[in-house]
């Protein structure tokens, strides 16, 4: 006999899977908001971990960890953020270049953890399963480990911030990168102060969060529903609106 139970059988328990979902809906990019605290090591180790145990294409695990907590390092890291963000700043039209002058970007010297995660593109040699036909999958793999770091820190209570406004030669210098390995995210790690309640681009008046139902089309390219005669577009407009309006998040 049939087990009616059975799709069901994988899941998690309710308490588990609103864990999972609060982890995503509350992850924030964190830049102003670091304590000084230290990390315990025990802490650091399970967020490491979960970076570890990301997918990856060909079970390549193309990625490295190169962690920074020297007041030095971090200065020089900062050096190059400074010079580049001079320069993002003048490339938006005159409207955003004022919002974009009062945003934090960064917390790379107020948070005690800086962390590069990198792709070496030559692991596993030049053939890989997976990457024989898409060659950026190793990058799209290295993206999961982070991912993976950034839910596992929220869930620990950590903020982490994805600072990415640099020349990749200059951070490959000031961090002693080799020229063949890809620096993927620079991040910044640490107890906060608090969470955002919501992204703080968005609450910038930035950019406001996407319609889902734009984003989705249906067995081809283009093909959206439009009317939302589908159940599953209806669900997700319903579920959208519940999280702008009420803030009440999927659990």
């Amino acid at each position: 006999m049939e087990n009616p139970k059975a799709p069901l059988a994988h899941a998690f328990t309710e308490a588990e899977r609103a864990a999972v979902y609060q982890a995503i809906f509350s992850r924030r990019d964190v830049r102003g908001q670091f304590l000084p605290d230290a990390v315990p090591d025990e802490v650091l180790a399970r967020v490491l971990m979960a970076a570890h145990h990301a997918p990856s294409v060909g079970f390549m695990q193309p990625w490295n960890f190169l962690m920074v907590r020297s007041a030095e390092v971090k200065q020089r890291v900062h050096d190059v953020f400074h010079s580049a963000n001079d320069e993002a700043a003048h490339m938006f039209p005159d409207e955003k270049r004022e919002i974009y002058s009062k945003l934090k970007l960064q917390g790379i010297l107020e948070a005690p953890i800086n962390l590069c995660i990198t792709c070496d593109r030559s692991r596993s040699g030049p053939v890989v399963i997976g990457r024989t036909h898409i060659p950026t999958m190793d990058l799209y793999s290295s993206v999961c480990a982070v991912q993976n770091l950034w839910l596992a820190a929220r869930a620990e209570g950590l903020g982490v911030g994805w600072v990415s406004i640099f020349h990749e030669k200059a951070l490959q210098d000031a961090l002693g990168i080799p020229e063949h390995i890809v620096p993927i995210a620079y991040l910044c790690i640490g107890y906060v102060s608090h969470f955002k309640d919501k992204p703080e681009l968005e609450a910038a008046g930035w950019l406001p969060r996407l319609p889902i139902n734009d984003l989705m089309y249906f067995e081809q390219w283009g093909e959206h529903d439009a009317e939302q005669a589908d159940p599953l577009s209806q669900t997700l407009a319903e579920m959208q609106q519940a999280i702008q309006q009420q803030g009440i998040f999927p659990a």
